[in-house]
């Protein structure tokens, strides 16, 4: 996702310098005349990376302009420019919220590099704050990325279930966030900040499932040497979130039901109930009327959870929320990682947004993992994304010992050199909606490719591709691939 700069500056030749330096490495540049046209762009939705701000201009001063900012909300980083670098210049700025400043007319190396230093600073404060809303309980729906209308349709959905303590049942497919969902519904309620207790119903041991929910007193079985309160009482009042409901066993059923009708649990080995307050949101990725039908799932206990359903898209619904994912999950691994990762080219975004994503948005951000620890330039390429583009590197070639015997090697390019295999003839495994071609086709691109890279030498082609060459012959004629030998030789 390209990366856009606001450029405030009253003087129009410094602007168009600023933008020319810019877009050559690969930003998108807006620009403002004065302190009064930067706040109009800002409040009318234009939403800048970074804003390079001039502190002396006719009218507002640079500095107001920047007070006027963050006075309105407006937290992106700010690189101010100065005509002189007095300290007290520099301190004013610094103490109004700026990120970093440099001296007018400024190199191209040091403009760039103060952008791409503020935006992994502007990257490191949003992780920070995204962790410290996690763990606060204080996430929103503000919170969840994504302006498609299916997302637009979750969040409506999503505020209105949360000012109110109806039980919710989140559904839809594996790694589409479901449990995203539940901490902004948890975020926007009235429990906000206090406990949010997730359990994975789906992973719970079956010989211990009643005593991690409802708790057990010491020395109630074998092995209870202590206490245990359970995950109802640790998420008193709060919100526990039971995901994968529908792989509970259908005893704890029984006894969940109890619990959300009379809001109270009993431990294992206890004498007598313990009250609790607890707001139950729910999950699965099954369908729970089908377990129903079949006698696997309780029918009151699905009544009691599906009040207020919410469907969470999968990924392949809501495409257009890819570049915003992907620009999120690039930030976080930067910040993990280490890395100065830009975003993704364009290019690549329009091959990740054509991809199916089985697993969603789970899938996508392994995905972006990867592709940032293997990434060598500023920004993601396809390439970076061998499992998705279908193009994997061949490994370097060892001398052919052919070479002294004047058979032929790998073609050389008219400069001289070995010609890239994998760049210039790339053997595709994936068609272009992610699934796999068939093993004909690859293998016709495959006999094609050796043909070219062998000159046409039919000996060192069945040998490379260890097959005898009257088959290597066979499968000529049957793909059709008689000219590709004229061609070669």
């Amino acid at each position: 996702m390209v990366k856009r700069v606001l450029v405030v500056d009253d003087d129009p030749t410094q602007r168009r310098l600023i933008q020319a330096v810019l877009e050559r490495e690969g930003f998108g540049v807006s620009q403002a005349d004065g302190g009064d046209s930067a706040i109009d762009q800002l409040t009318s939705g234009v939403s800048p990376d970074v804003v390079i701000l001039d502190l002396v201009m006719p009218g507002t001063p640079g500095i107001e302009v920047l007070k006027d900012m963050r006075a309105r909300g407006f937290d992106m980083p700010v690189i101010v420019l100065t005509a002189s670098g007095g300290v007290d210049t520099v301190v004013k700025a610094m103490q109004a919220g700026a990120q970093d400043f440099f001296i007018k007319p400024a190199s191209p190396e040091r403009i760039v590099i103060s952008i791409q230093n503020a935006l992994q600073l502007g990257g490191l404060k949003g992780e920070v704050d995204r962790l410290k809303k996690r763990q606060a309980g204080l996430m929103t729906f503000k919170d969840l990325i994504g302006e498609s209308r299916p997302m637009r349709l979750v969040k409506s959905l999503g505020e209105r279930a949360a000012k109110s303590s109806i039980p919710v049942l989140i559904l839809g497919e594996s790694g589409v966030g479901k449990e995203m969902i539940a901490r902004a519904v948890h975020g926007s309620s009235d429990r906000a900040g206090k406990p949010f207790v997730a359990v994975n119903c789906g992973a719970l041991p079956t010989n211990l499932v009643e005593s991690i929910l409802f708790g057990h007193e010491k020395g109630s079985f074998t092995g209870a040497h202590d206490k245990h309160l359970g995950k109802f009482q640790e998420a008193s009042g709060g919100t526990l979130f039971l995901d994968e409901i529908g792989e509970l066993p259908l005893d704890m059923q029984v006894k969940l039901l109890r619990a959300l009708q009379e809001g109270e649990i009993d431990p294992v080995g206890s004498k007598r109930p313990v009250k609790v307050d607890v707001r139950i949101l729910s999950a699965t990725n099954r369908n729970l009327a089908d377990q129903v039908r079949d006698g696997r799932f309780r029918e009151d206990l699905f009544y009691r959870l599906n009040v207020f359903p919410i469907e969470a898209p999968s990924l392949r619904e809501r495409r257009e929320d890819i570049p915003a994912l992907v620009d999120a999950f690039v930030q976080r691994f930067n910040a993990e990682e280490g890395r100065r990762v830009m975003g993704a080219s364009a290019d690549t975004l329009a091959m990740l947004q054509a991809f199916e994503w089985p697993g969603n948005v789970r899938q996508l951000e392994n995905a972006v993992y990867r592709a940032i620890v293997l990434a060598d330039g500023p920004y993601l390429t396809q390439s970076d994304f061998p499992s998705i583009s279908g193009v994997f590197p061949a490994p370097p070639q060892e001398p052919s010992p052919l070479a002294d015997e004047g058979l032929p090697t790998p073609a050389a390019s008219s400069d001289g050199q070995s010609a890239s295999v994998d760049k210039a003839h790339p053997v595709r495994i994936l068609d272009h909606r992610g699934h796999l071609r068939t093993l004909e086709d690859i293998e016709r691109d495959l006999i094609q490719l050796a043909i070219e890279i062998y000159s046409g030498h039919m000996t060192e082609v069945a040998r490379r591709l260890g097959i005898g060459r009257s088959t290597l012959y066979r499968k000529v004629r049957e793909q059709g691939l008689e000219g590709a030998i004229n061609e070669a030789m």
